[in-house]
């Protein structure tokens, strides 16, 4: 970690960020977890006692493997480590197993796997133009790009409660994004292929990658290299393959908002605009995620931790475009504290009316519908901005 914050040319303050979200991420252990904890442990059993053969047919857990091949394998490497915290985990009869060594080792798991995630963010944040760069460290891009990712609230509570593994496959995802605006297109199309054989649910970002791919890669090959470099005039994220990918994430926002927030991370420190929508994005989204975690003890510290971060990233992001017009309009700032009055009604008030027996489902619903009302808005915004956008420019011939 200190060899990555040595070369973003910060001395350790990346280190530190990494280090303090994994201490955070070992604290979040012994928390509620979902029906995917066992998910993953009957899929490490298959892989582990099963041949092959048998992987995607093997049917006495309900929660049988469905993830492509590369995911399937993946379970098979971490079983070999598994099987030194508790075998009986690995029996595919133990259903809904659970013991203490087999809670640590599937915790750590996600924990260690995020390393990728971690090493993609700093690749980013190397291709943030770095003009809009304050005095102080809190106020350069590149780091609050990294507070925003590496302690992304949505991340911390799916993978880290809930439980599941997006760290690792969003690492991916942003390293073959990274190499992209590196100039090193077949690096980037390998890892994205990589991608889609561990999750298939990134399929519906592929028609956008293979026209980036040959827009700037495969017309450009044959060609001298400034007309390659013309697609790039500056390294600025909003000129490179974002909008494109965005604009075909959000169209399956409801599956997979944390990949589109996570994504318009990289947008939010270039252009005011993107800011905005990206916070209208993300405070929306993430408050979706509220219901994932419905017990108790989780209560204060998903709304603690959805504070900070939302806090953080509206006002670093403020500072960061303070020369510029405000961030929100009157309309959005009302639709954005609205959040607060309906976590006190779903929360607080509902639980102690009547209705909370004959009509359960009302929480939930009122969630639903605010939040498809601000993620639709930041679709529409979003749209709006590449369309309506100035063109790339042309770059003065050599």
């Amino acid at each position: 970690m200190a060899v990555l914050g040595g070369a973003a040319g910060s001395g350790h303050w990346f280190s530190a960020l990494a280090l303090g979200v994994t201490l955070l991420k070992c604290l979040l252990i012994p928390t509620y977890h979902s029906t995917d904890f066992e998910v993953h442990r009957n899929w490490l059993a298959i892989t582990y006692s099963l041949p092959v053969s048998q992987w995607y047919y093997e049917a006495t857990s309900e929660w049988t493997l469905d993830y492509p091949p590369f995911f399937a394998w993946f379970e098979y490497v971490l079983s070999h480590v598994a099987k030194y915290f508790d075998e009986e985990m690995l029996n595919v009869k133990n259903l809904n197993y659970s013991s203490p060594m087999t809670l640590l080792f599937q915790r750590f798991s996600v924990i260690f796997t995020d390393a990728l995630f971690v090493y993609a963010v700093h690749e980013c944040c190397k291709c943030i133009d770095g003009k809009k760069a304050g005095k102080e460290l809190t106020e350069k891009p590149k780091f609050i790009l990294s507070v925003i990712l590496l302690w992304n609230f949505g991340l911390l509570i799916v993978d880290h409660i809930h439980f599941q593994y997006n760290g690792f496959l969003f690492g991916l995802m942003l390293l073959s994004i990274a190499r992209l605006f590196q100039k090193r297109h077949v690096e980037g199309a390998f890892l994205f292929a990589a991608l889609l054989h561990f999750k298939h649910i990134y399929l519906y970002v592929a028609p956008a990658y293979g026209i980036y791919l040959l827009r700037s890669y495969c017309f450009t090959a044959s060609k001298p290299e400034p007309a390659a470099s013309s697609l790039f005039p500056t390294l600025s994220f909003q000129e490179g393959p974002l909008p494109c990918l965005l604009g075909s994430k959000l169209l399956g926002f409801v599956q997979c908002f944390g990949q589109t927030a996570v994504c318009h991370c990289l947008l939010s420190v270039e252009k005011a605009g993107d800011a905005s929508i990206f916070l209208i994005l993300t405070t929306t989204g993430h408050y979706s995620l509220f219901p994932l975690l419905f017990t108790a003890p989780e209560l204060p510290i998903k709304i603690l931790l959805m504070l900070l971060f939302t806090i953080y990233s509206i006002s670093s992001l403020k500072t960061l475009f303070r020369k510029e017009k405000p961030l929100f309009n009157w309309m959005e700032t009302f639709y954005l504290l609205g959040l607060g009055p309906l976590e006190v009604c779903c929360e607080f008030i509902f639980p102690l009316t009547s209705w909370r027996l004959k009509y359960p489902f009302i929480p939930l619903l009122l969630t639903s519908v605010y939040c498809a009302v601000g993620i639709m808005y930041a679709w529409f915004r979003l749209y709006v901005s590449v369309l309506t956008g100035p063109p790339v420019s042309k770059t003065k011939k050599q």
